[in-house]
């Protein structure tokens, strides 16, 4: 059964998927571009290992995992805002979704590390 958030990180990746495919093919579009589609397509991929872990402990790895993923992710946001690199109403819609989802994942690995 697929969460919300397992559904939400899916959407997120796509949009990020779909936005570098409209970056320049000039080697800093592409650079960027591909760090921020592993970064961004990592985040839901990790999420959904977590769900799937084998133990609390496995769980709290692969949160941490997902947690990293969107962190990276807010970084090339931010060097993509800085270097005009997309479209600025994507990449800003981009970077406060990343944000949410980072906050969710430091959320769900804290309880889950208090809750013993």
């Amino acid at each position: 059964m697929k969460t919300e958030l397992e559904e939400r990180t899916k959407k997120f990746a796509v949009q990020v998927v779909k936005t570098v495919a409209n970056f320049p093919k000039t080697a800093d579009g592409q650079v960027i571009g591909r760090q921020l589609l592993k970064a961004g397509t990592s985040i839901g991929a990790n999420y959904r290992e977590a769900n799937r872990a084998e133990s609390r402990m496995d769980f709290i790895h692969k949160i941490g995992i997902a947690e990293k993923e969107a962190a990276e992710t807010i970084y090339w946001l931010e060097i993509c805002q800085e270097c005009k690199l997309g479209a600025r109403e994507v990449i800003d819609s981009l970077h406060k979704e990343a944000g949410e989802l980072l906050a969710i994942l430091i959320t769900i690995g804290r309880k889950t590390k208090s809750s013993r």
